[in-house]
């Protein structure tokens, strides 16, 4: 079943909404390119997997500074991972934000114009 016009301008318009309050959620949804953060998060996630194997080729060779270099490398890994995937919430200039507040204000705004 094809939407009809107003249903289509409605459409774009919480699109257009949703992409000026929460840019990040909207490319998570439509799948498009990673962010900076995603591909950092990744760095870190190859990070954590050569500090691991490090300390695996450190337990087999018994040497002590091998192990404790490849724990600091796997712990930069898990670090890079955390602070780039950490969600911010965003900064609110005395106005609500929101898939339901912005319905709320479009609904407003019909009701006064109607009057």
């Amino acid at each position: 079943m094809a939407l009809s016009d107003h249903e289509r301008k409605l459409l774009a318009e919480m699109e257009a909404a949703l992409e000026q309050e929460d840019p990040r959620l909207l490319s998570t949804l439509t799948g498009k390119a990673r962010t900076k953060q995603g591909s950092r998060a990744l760095l870190g996630f190859g990070i954590l997997i050569i500090g691991l194997l490090v300390l695996i080729s450190g337990l087999i060779a018994k040497a002590t500074v091998v192990g404790v270099i490849a724990f600091l490398i796997s712990l930069s890994g898990v670090i890079l991972i955390l602070t780039n995937l950490s969600v911010k919430p965003p900064a609110t200039k005395g106005r609500k934000f929101g898939l339901g507040s912005t319905l709320e204000d479009r609904w407003d705004r019909r009701n006064n114009n109607e009057i």
